[in-house]
């Protein structure tokens, strides 16, 4: 595949997930535009083809501000990976409403305003892909997560939406769904897991592989290779789908 030429940006790009699309992104020739809240992190992820930009998608002018920027800079946006989120739970008991307006700003909220902002260059080209990165937790629900997996149903809700307003353009919509993936976000629910419950890291981290399907956690690689298979011009019929990376069945 070759993306030379073509301008890519990934929210969320700094770590994880995120810099691992970004990195598979690049190494095809794109020109990678990444995002996060901590300039330092993005510096320490630049590299050739990868340029840091701080944004916190939570602040919609500064992503209209920041994504002109970049578009002003490297060229309309063709490939959209809105991969921005945070991953924490509460029971519907304990959440109150700031703790549901903080996940949705983010997850939501913060996804909504990235692709609209992105589709306003990717909309001047004849390519275009949108990729967002979703949860097996907006297919099914997680127990005890309810403003995340609402949060992550939106943003699948959001995809098809969006397919459908440009069924048959040049511009597809797709939504990554992963399970458990090894990530910070997932070493930071250890710890909590680990603290609210009394157990052993080896216990807390097993609550949490034991999810997927497969009894492993998956390798943020994995989703990067799916992400570049959908920019690949043979997946151009793959559009408003939900694509479950989770080991197994959902």
């Amino acid at each position: 595949m070759d993306l030379s030429g073509k301008h890519a940006l990934v929210t969320g790009g700094g770590s994880g997930i995120g810099l691992a699309i970004a990195r598979a992104l690049a190494a095809q020739g794109a020109q990678v535009t990444i995002t996060g809240r901590r300039l330092d992190v993005l510096r320490a992820a630049e590299g050739a083809g990868i340029h840091a930009a701080a944004m916190d998608v939570t602040d919609e002018a500064a992503q209209i501000e920041t994504i002109a920027a970049a578009v002003a800079a490297r060229g309309p946006i063709q490939i959209c990976i809105a991969n921005a989120g945070i991953a924490e739970g509460r029971t519907l008991q304990k959440t109150d409403l700031d703790f549901w307006r903080k996940i949705m700003a983010t997850n939501l909220d913060g996804a909504f305003v990235t692709i609209r902002e992105a589709m306003k260059s990717m909309l001047t080209t004849d390519w275009g892909r949108v990729i967002a990165v979703s949860s097996i937790a907006g297919v099914r629900g997680l127990k005890g997560a309810g403003a995340y997996s609402a949060s992550k149903h939106g943003v699948i809700g959001l995809i098809r939406a969006y397919s459908e307003e440009h069924m048959g353009g040049p511009i597809t919509f797709n939504a990554i769904c992963p399970a458990y993936v090894d990530t910070d976000i997932v070493t930071r629910n250890v710890e909590a897991i680990k603290t609210r419950a009394g157990i052993s890291q080896d216990d807390a981290l097993n609550m949490m592989t034991s999810q997927n399907r497969h009894g492993r956690l998956i390798v943020a690689d994995e989703i990067a290779r799916t992400a570049l298979w959908l920019c690949d011009p043979a997946s151009a019929s793959v559009n408003g789908q939900t694509i479950e990376i989770a080991g197994g069945q959902v």
